[in-house]
């Protein structure tokens, strides 16, 4: 039997030099280990083969070592291109935030902060009330509360006004939005008993005012905000069900989900009902979300009578469901950006995002067509082409926004799907992952998400796609 190789030990290894720069990055502890897995690999693989073994340097094992703590250290939220066309992608982080929240967050994670302590009387405070005076301007409510997320926020509601009482609700309102949340089953959770009145297509305000019983505790509308119904439909606006409700001295909650602040018409944008719209209607509590439409990061907010959200401050669920420092420190900001309207479109990027001209992605594309097709050589062929992107997380779902963008395509017809199969993950596999999407036997990149300060960079890598694909090298052009 062959004998065993003789491998270096573990202190050997330490001592190499280029073991130096390991010790310094990762630490002693975490080198170590990764050296033992390395030598544990290569006497696993002499168990497997004996006959073919033979004993790796130690160059060797400590580049095994070291790719070993690169992946382990490497970190796993990463910042990636999103050129889906899709805005606001609940599965890449929705909003992105202006810079002004950005410095405001560097501010509150390196220093100490007032996040519950009144300056002015020098006692505990409410975290509430950092941001609460500007909501309220903004929305023309009594009163706010934040939470982390509108699910939490629709959830506290109902639990501190309908724990063991009635919520009517119309049945072509009851949505499941991402992640299976459906407003049924918050409902339960809440111990609201949900009463449905109407039909899917059609429901009357006579279905509201015939289903009010003594245990009713509200009546709910929700803004249907991730699909649409059209034909013959019936529905029964926000004011209109307020006055029912408040005729029989019932409270009502509208859910508005993804929530504006402002008329987007007036930059062109399909129309939204704004939070003022539906405060002005008569709502008595509306919820929305921060980090949709609003442009800024996630949160559930709460505007309404101030009776009401004193109440639901009560619930113990709100200190549950509180938001941190980094939350606020991100949020007042971006709510300040409003109080000057005439610069929004710039410096709240996500009104930026929506804004952007098919015009200037079209002249982007351009540039860019030259550095990716050099890139890919002759395996594939790029083209520009308009498209049309959505604002996504559930806002406006039949509205899109003309676009501009790059279209792939393999040269040869043989095998298409497979040749934009290794593509697209390629392109995820990069630094910094290019994120498209495949439609029509093609890859497209929709350009509204890269912006011209991103250019650089996104353009600098995409000399490692000849490498990821296996082509064959190409002199690379001058970068952009």
């Amino acid at each position: 039997m062959t004998a065993a190789p003789a491998l270096p030990s573990v202190d050997k290894l330490l001592q190499h030099p280029r073991s130096i720069d390991l010790l310094a990055e990762y630490g002693k502890t975490q080198t170590t280990e990764a050296i033992r897995t390395a030598l544990a690999h290569a006497r696993s693989l002499w168990r497997a083969q004996p006959e073919d073994s033979h004993v790796p340097s130690y160059e060797t094992l400590l580049g095994q070592a070291e790719q070993a703590l690169k992946e382990r250290m490497a970190p796993r939220l990463k910042a990636v291109f999103n050129l889906t066309g899709t805005v606001l992608h609940t599965n890449l982080g929705r909003a992105l935030l202006p810079q002004e929240a950005i410095d405001a967050v560097t501010e509150a994670l390196q220093t100490p902060s007032n996040l519950e302590y009144d300056l002015e009387t020098g006692g505990r405070g409410d975290r509430d009330d950092l941001v609460e005076a500007l909501i309220c301007e903004l929305t023309g409510a009594e009163a706010a509360t934040i939470v982390n997320n509108n699910a939490a926020a629709v959830l506290l509601c109902l639990s501190t006004l309908t724990a063991g009482k009635e919520a009517i609700v119309s049945r072509g309102e009851l949505v499941e939005i991402g992640g299976a949340f459906r407003i049924p089953d918050i409902m339960q959770r809440a111990g609201a008993k949900l009463v449905e009145v109407g039909t899917t297509n059609r429901t009357h305000a006579r279905d509201y005012e015939t289903a009010i019983t003594e245990a009713t505790g509200l009546l709910m509308k929700v803004h249907c905000s991730n699909y649409a119904i059209s034909g013959f439909t019936k529905a029964v606006s926000d004011a209109e069900v307020g006055q029912i409700a408040h005729a029989r001295q019932l409270p009502l909650m509208v859910d508005l989900g993804s929530g504006t602040l402002v008329d987007l018409r007036q930059w062109g944008l399909p129309h939204e009902v704004t939070v003022r719209e539906t405060v002005v209607a008569g709502a008595d509590l509306v919820t929305f979300s921060g980090d949709k439409l609003l442009g800024g990061p996630q949160a559930g907010i709460i505007v309404g009578r101030k009776d009401l959200v004193a109440q639901i401050k009560k619930n113990p669920l709100k200190r549950a469901l509180r938001v941190g420092k980094l939350t606020l420190a991100a949020l007042e900001p971006t709510l300040r950006l409003y109080l000057h309207p005439e610069q929004l479109a710039q410096r709240l990027t996500t009104l930026r995002l929506f804004t952007r001209s098919a015009e200037s992605m079209q002249a982007q594309a351009e540039q860019l067509i030259p550095v990716l097709q050099t890139a890919l050589g002759s395996d594939y062929v790029v083209a520009q082409a308009p498209m049309h992107s959505q604002i996504g997380s559930g806002a406006l779902p039949v509205e899109s926004l003309p676009s501009h963008g790059l279209v792939i395509r393999p040269a040869e017809r043989k095998q298409t799907g497979r040749q934009l199969q290794r593509l697209e993950v390629a392109l995820r596999q990069l630094h910094r992952p290019v994120i498209g999407r495949l439609q029509d036997d093609a890859l497209w990149l929709d350009l509204r998400c890269l912006e011209e300060a991103d250019q650089a960079l996104f353009t600098a890598q995409l000399a490692q796609l000849t490498v990821q694909l296996n082509l064959p090298h190409t002199p690379q052009k001058d970068a952009l």
